[in-house]
């Protein structure tokens, strides 16, 4: 599944004018496709209700309903994304041939408050917006049973950190699984063609 997933994933349209205020990363097809089968093969996506969180482009939310959850909820604040993820819906259902049931939404994550099984989110990593990697991780708990949150490399400091605010939120860190997030020229600021960032895919249990 895995494989067909990225094919078309990678199809899909990234943020034209990605903001650097909001850490707007569009997430690679294989990294995308390569969480949401991590968490297919734990039973968290099929006939699920799964929210994507920060959702940008919708990859996380498309392939989340490609791969059989029962119904998908993308939410990002910034309206050029959200519109860009619905036009990524369209070029989805065109490839798979079938209607999919995701919706996408314009909110702050702060304001969302509906539950769901599964949580799946690559969010700010507090680099350019202090602590907003903790709002959205703080929020993916209280309204999720399982999260699955990609966060910057697996220094000691960020690990405890993440451990910290899971603890405080009475919620376990199942796993921890170490990937890599491949990012194409971006932003001005960026001196090479291309970026590699170790990340780390916290698997966690509320």
């Amino acid at each position: 599944m895995k494989k067909e997933l990225e094919l078309v994933l990678a199809k899909l349209k990234a943020l034209e004018k990605p903001k650097v205020a909001l850490e707007q990363y569009t997430i690679p097809a294989s990294l995308a496709a390569e969480i949401i089968n991590i968490a297919y093969i734990s039973g968290d996506i099929k006939g699920k209700l799964v929210l994507d969180a920060g959702c940008g482009s919708g990859r996380l939310a498309i392939g989340a309903a490609i791969a059989g959850a029962k119904k998908v909820v993308g939410i990002d604040v910034d309206p050029d994304a959200i519109s860009q993820a619905k036009e990524n819906l369209k070029i989805a259902e065109s490839l798979v041939d079938e209607k999919l049931n995701v919706e996408f939404v314009c909110k702050p994550i702060e304001k969302w408050d509906k539950k769901c099984d599964t949580v799946l989110q690559n969010p700010p990593f507090g680099i350019k917006s202090k602590q907003k990697d903790r709002t959205f991780l703080e929020k993916a708990m209280s309204v999720g049973k399982k999260v699955y949150s990609l966060h910057r490399d697996g220094r000691e400091d960020i690990r405890k950190f993440i451990s910290n605010v899971v603890a405080a939120c009475n919620c376990s860190v199942e796993s921890i699984f170490k990937l890599r997030f491949f990012l194409p020229h971006t932003f001005k600021f960026h001196k090479k063609p291309k970026i590699r960032y170790d990340v780390d895919l916290y698997v966690i249990r509320c």
